[in-house]
């Protein structure tokens, strides 16, 4: 690392080495000269005069890029893709005079960009798998376990912590349908010429459109793909960066979702993310345990969900067969979203493996608010011991908003007390504690999380173990 020159984060602090390597200068220069390499194979084994010599020279030099002799050149001829070809022509001179042949910049620069994209795609996809099996295992570990549930961030109705989880799982499911739907619809540019009419093609091979069919068949084929795009311009369809952006920015959507809901349970000491034994909370403070991993999940997740904008505004100002105002944008957009999710779902994975639930603190807030979730339960039982309804429908009413005026004053709960003191109610202190037990009011929640479990055990269940020991 050079501390006089700018580094982006994502690479000197966030981002795996896999994602970092992946979109490496040897990765994209070399995936360009197996392009080049397969353009020669397969134009040799259609009819072209290329011989073996030349394959082979090619093939030789697939990973020695002189980047000093690139760079050079590029100065010179103002063309990254024409310095590319002339140092692998350095490089395999007997090959120098058909390296490239019937092709445009695109052929290696786009082809190239759909194969890491497709690579980076799976590989954030196990990476999301691994989050949902931590998830998976928490859920389990906590599906009975009753909470106070909110709405507006205001006490509501109990739930359980694993079905909370449950509902950042749900999510994470619909951003890996997202990620195989990108995949199924990433196909193969092929070599298709300046504006991709195959005009060069189908002179070079003397007008044989099936042979200009089988050439962008077979390269499909040698890089894996299952076809080409039907019709392009000179590029592929940009349509296609939109695609693959939006399921990155779904994953940052319920990544945000997932760790700050765990912010807003840090606060009220419910729920806390991991925090090891020289961790330090604050340089000033040194009390603090800030959720400083969840705050870095929801502040790069922001980060990508505006970077997804790029690719739609892109897509959208493409001038008929191409422009190249996508380019320096793609550049950017692409691979450092790719660094970004990335770097959330390492966070992710980090946090869903090591959360602390303070049951106790959990138990006393359901307690303190459990009175007010039961006043139904306990409404019914008075009346079925004789009592009128709409009495003591009012007697409830009158005492919860005194227990409450008493509570905002800083006085514990007692509304038990002050219904069992009021004659009318005709129920005891210890005869409504029978009433409140908290598992009596988490209504399906066990059933639920257990049976979405079994539904979706196979996005997750290939997933070897959980994956957490990381730097955050």
């Amino acid at each position: 690392m050079s501390s006089d020159r700018y580094e982006s984060p994502l690479s000197s602090r966030y981002a795996s080495d896999y994602m970092l390597r992946l979109f490496s200068a040897d990765s994209r220069y070399q995936t360009w000269r197996r392009l080049w390499l397969a353009l020669a194979e397969e134009e040799r084994r259609l009819g072209l005069p290329i011989s073996q010599e030349q394959i082979d020279d090619l093939a030789a030099h697939l990973t020695d890029i002189d980047y000093a002799c690139v760079s050079a050149r590029e100065k010179e001829v103002r063309h990254d893709v024409m310095a590319h070809i002339y140092a692998y022509g350095k490089a395999a001179p007997s090959a120098a005079g058909i390296i490239h042949l019937g092709a445009t910049s695109c052929y290696v620069t786009d082809n190239a960009d759909l194969i890491l994209y497709r690579e980076a795609l799976l590989y954030l996809r196990g990476e999301l798998q691994k989050v949902l099996a931590n998830l998976a295992a928490f859920a389990d570990r906590y599906k009975a376990l009753p909470t106070l549930g909110y709405t507006h961030y205001q006490p509501a109705q109990c739930v359980t912590v694993g079905k909370r989880a449950a509902l950042w799982m749900q999510d994470y499911l619909s951003d890996l349908d997202e990620i195989d739907f990108a995949l199924s619809q990433i196909r193969f540019l092929g070599s298709r010429g300046t504006t991709g009419t195959e005009a060069s093609f189908l002179d070079l091979f003397e007008g044989d459109a099936e042979k200009v069919d089988q050439l962008n068949r077979n390269l499909a084929a040698s890089f894996g793909f299952d076809g080409c795009f039907d019709v392009c311009g000179q590029t592929y369809p940009r349509k296609t960066d939109s695609r693959i952006l939006n399921a990155l920015s779904g994953i940052a959507q319920s990544a945000y979702r997932m760790a700050n809901d765990i912010r807003l349970l840090q606060h009220d000491r419910q729920i806390e993310e991991p925090f090891e034994s020289q961790q330090i909370g604050s340089s000033a403070m040194a009390y603090k345990r800030n959720p400083m991993r969840c705050e870095r999940i929801c502040s790069l997740a922001r980060y990508l969900m505006t970077d997804a904008v790029n690719a739609p505004l892109t897509a959208s100002l493409q001038w008929l067969e191409r422009t190249l105002d996508d380019s320096a944008n793609r550049r950017i957009s692409l691979p450092e979203g790719f660094l970004c999710a990335d770097a959330v779902l390492r966070l992710a994975q980090n946090v869903t493996n090591g959360l602390r639930v303070n049951e106790k603190v959990i138990e006393k807030e359901v307690r303190e608010y459990l009175p007010f979730i039961a006043t139904e339960n306990l409404m019914m039982e008075a009346v079925r011991k004789g009592g009128d309804r709409q009495q003591i429908h009012e007697v409830i009413r009158r005492c919860s908003m005194e227990a409450t005026a008493g509570m905002k004053a800083g006085e514990p709960c007692d509304l038990l007390d002050r219904l069992a003191r009021t004659e009318e109610f005709g129920l005891s202190r210890e005869e409504m504690e029978e009433i409140l037990k908290p598992e009596a009011y988490i209504g399906r929640c066990p059933e639920q999380v257990s049976a979405f479990l079994k539904k979706h055990a196979a996005a997750w269940e290939s997933v070897s173990g959980p994956q957490a020991e990381i730097s955050v």
